[in-house]
């Protein structure tokens, strides 16, 4: 638990500076950086599997689509249909040079697979970060957003530690119990009401329906990469940070609350 609390409190600090006193193009390149290395992690883990999977092309392409948000060239700018034809393309053309052919689709399927779940769905940050919304400014609208998911993750772990008797769902995370759910659901909901000052504009309806969806969504990534973890036989996606894990551990939870907390954001401009 010491190392937990001493690697969050410098995370933290780092993180802190990050958004709020460094430009917003020092930001794009912090969260590149955080998903390359994850991307990493995440090809590490599924090679333990024995599968052909691209890491080197994934981890180049999936840094490099939040670079591409910052300079407002990405996916929800209308080029989808683009990305995904070149991203299919260049997966088969590498599976073209491979003398093996077992287990083909599922490497492409695995790579293509890693780039949207890890580096799409994290380069929402830096859209936030970005964005032209009225409702808020970019820098306390991801200061919401990274409080009230990872309070989440330390209320989960809180009263999961002290209180967790009934396990949730064992057979993907059988540390994970219903009273830490429930706990670390309610620090997320009541910590959108503290952080409500970071988006004024924003009226409390808006803020309950944030801390509701953010308390579901961030126990549905850790669940998620829980599964991922489960299903390659590891306890961690890495060993980066003491009492943590490794960066995938420690960003799963933002991996589904970024783009759906754009997404309401925008709606409401």
């Amino acid at each position: 638990m010491t190392g937990r609390i001493i690697v969050s409190a410098i995370w933290i600090l780092a993180i802190g500076v990050v958004i709020f006193l460094l430009p917003a193009w020092c930001f794009a390149v912090a969260v590149a950086a955080i998903t390359a290395v994850a991307m990493l992690e995440f090809f590490n883990m599924v090679a333990r599997k024995r599968l052909p999977v691209y890491r080197y092309f994934g981890v180049v392409v999936g840094s490099l689509i939040p670079i591409s948000t910052y300079f407002k060239f990405e996916p929800t700018q209308g080029w989808e249909f683009l990305l995904i034809t070149t991203l299919c393309l260049s997966v088969f053309l590498l599976q073209f040079t491979k003398r093996e052919t077992d287990n083909a689709t599922s490497g492409v399927a695995i790579t293509i697979f890693a780039i949207f779940y890890i580096s799409w769905f994290f380069s929402f940050l830096v859209k936030a970060r970005v964005s032209d919304l009225v409702v808020s400014d970019g820098r306390t609208m991801i200061a919401f957003l990274l409080i009230v998911t990872k309070s989440g993750d330390i209320g989960a772990y809180f009263f999961g530690k002290f209180f967790g008797t009934h396990h949730l769902i064992p057979k993907i995370s059988p540390k994970k119990t219903t009273e830490g759910a429930i706990g670390g659901f309610l620090c997320s909901f009541l910590s959108a009401f503290l952080c409500a000052g970071l988006m004024p504009q924003i009226e409390l309806i808006h803020i309950a329906i944030l801390g509701v969806l953010l308390g579901v969504l961030g126990q549905i990534g850790d669940l998620s990469e829980s599964l991922i973890k489960r299903d390659c036989q590891v306890k961690d996606s890495g060993t980066m940070f003491l009492g943590l894990g490794g960066m995938l551990d420690l960003v799963d939870s933002l991996l589904f609350t970024s783009p759906i907390f754009y997404f309401y954001i925008r709606f409401l401009s």
